[in-house]
């Protein structure tokens, strides 16, 4: 079972993040968190990690109708994207599919969460394909 939908694309942190927030943008989506894991680890144990960003991607109109139909599946909202520099000028991007997020345990037998699920695995791989 695949987590995620990858691509790797040519450029730095910074560059690379905005182009995947504007991708994600255009597919109804908004940054709602922006995690710096490399300058928390840094920060809170003193640890040197690669450049690595945790964005929470959020469709609004999709969260709500996961909410409605199960407000627990808050616990898996929002829609988390990795953005990490794996060489010089090269980002490897990781977004979670949310149809696998919405299969989880026994979310996959509710029909709005699995057609919810679908609907958002579909808008972000629409992003990430128009990354590639």
């Amino acid at each position: 079972m695949e987590l995620s939908i990858d691509i790797t694309l040519k450029g730095e942190m910074d560059e690379v993040i905005e182009k995947v927030t504007a991708a994600l943008k255009e597919q109804g989506f908004g940054i709602l968190t922006r995690i710096d894991v490399d300058k928390t680890l840094k920060t809170k144990i003193g640890a040197d990690f690669r450049p690595y960003v945790i964005l929470g991607a959020c469709n609004p109109n999709l969260a709500h109708q996961a909410l409605q139909a199960r407000p627990d599946i808050g616990l898996l909202l929002p829609c988390n994207v990795v953005v990490e520099q794996v060489n010089e000028g090269e980002c490897q991007v990781h977004f979670i599919d949310p149809a696998q997020m919405m299969g989880f345990g026994d979310l996959g037998q509710d029909e709005t969460l699995k057609r919810v699920g679908g609907e958002a695995a579909g808008k972000i791989r629409v992003a990430a394909e128009s990354l590639s």
